[in-house]
């Protein structure tokens, strides 16, 4: 089959610069019952640089998973096609494989091999010269902290072990582009750093990597994210940049109640929405001029506040506002 870019991805001038390049991606699987297939993907488009840490991030049921399923070419889009490192994973899904490295939720280590067992069995799996894999394997320990635990079964690694183990296993072949699906989640703390620390090394050697997410609050690690939901991209950009776009201005109302309370603070005048946090409610007013008569309007409404305060908002009050308008504009 043929390689390279169709002519609409061609004729687009940035994708010459970039290392993934997606068009019109999109994947539904059929429904049981004659019923309307079910849309996982819906038409993402997007650019990932050369050398970014750029994220994917969304709740469950976003289409992250098939999103990074398809740019592995594991799984054929139903409609458009992505561009990695110059090859299509349409066309040629095969070619594309030995330029990558993906980790899924449940990376396929074995259980009964240890450590060191496991990182030659990928080794041997994608053809690592038998003289570079002793250094390889040692760059991989020096930064992943396993080296203690290469004669362990990977069946005995914690968690979090598990999780840098199967990175050490995708790495071992020095990929260009690094796909990795949500691997943070149910790690703890302490290893969940440590791979948030191999990850930003890879990158800094020059490694293209994809992180998908349902953790907002490591948003901030990434140079560039995509913001998913329903399988549609809803924002695109830095972090620092998105946050900045939030409109209105946001305040934190603590009160009593906060989830009865909820429904009558959106009821009230010049307040866009209301979102619970915690034990706190985080209104979005048209103006920050409103906000001056939010405690009178609240104790009117038989809510009193015990404190209302300007906030700065935070990705995650900027990917709710966004749900909320996509909501909206279906309704």
């Amino acid at each position: 089959m043929q390689r390279g870019t169709t002519a609409a991805l061609s004729a687009d001038a940035g994708v010459a610069a970039a290392a993934i390049s997606v068009r019109g991606l999109a994947r539904s699987f059929a429904a049981p019952g004659g019923k309307a297939a079910r849309v996982a993907v819906a038409g993402l488009d997007f650019d990932v640089r050369p050398g970014e840490l750029f994220g994917l991030v969304g709740p469950d049921g976003a289409g992250k998973t098939t999103t990074l399923r398809m740019l592995a070419g594991v799984l054929r889009p139903s409609a458009g096609d992505a561009i990695l490192d110059g090859i299509s994973v349409v066309a040629d899904p095969e070619a594309v494989k030995p330029r990558l490295a993906y980790m899924s939720q449940r990376f396929g280590l074995y259980t009964d091999l240890t450590v060191d067992e496991n990182l030659d069995f990928y080794a041997d799996l994608f053809r690592v010269p038998r003289s570079e894999r002793a250094a390889r394997r040692e760059r991989l320990f020096a930064f992943s902290n396993l080296g203690p635990f290469r004669d362990r079964l990977a069946g005995k690694l914690s968690g979090g072990m598990k999780q840098k183990l199967g990175l050490s296993c995708a790495l071992i072949h020095e990929p260009r582009v690094l796909l990795l699906d949500e691997p943070t989640f149910g790690v703890d703390p302490v290893s969940r750093r440590d791979l948030w620390r191999i990850v930003h090394e890879m990158v800094g050697r020059g490694v293209t990597a994809i992180v998908s997410t349902a953790y907002l609050d490591e948003a901030e690690r990434f140079d560039r994210l995509a913001l998913l939901h329903d399988g549609r991209l809803l924002a695109l950009d830095a972090p620092r940049v998105l946050a900045a776009g939030f409109r209105g201005a946001l305040f934190e109302v603590r009160l009593p109640g906060v989830r009865a309370a909820r429904p009558v603070v959106e009821s009230l005048p010049g307040v866009v929405r209301a979102q619970v946090f915690g034990d706190t409610l985080h209104v979005t007013l048209q103006t920050a001029e409103a906000g001056a008569a939010l405690a009178g309007h609240l104790a009117a409404a038989g809510h009193p506040a015990t404190s209302v305060a300007p906030i700065a908002p935070s990705l995650e009050d900027l990917f709710l506002a966004r749900i909320a308008d996509a909501e909206e504009a279906a309704a």
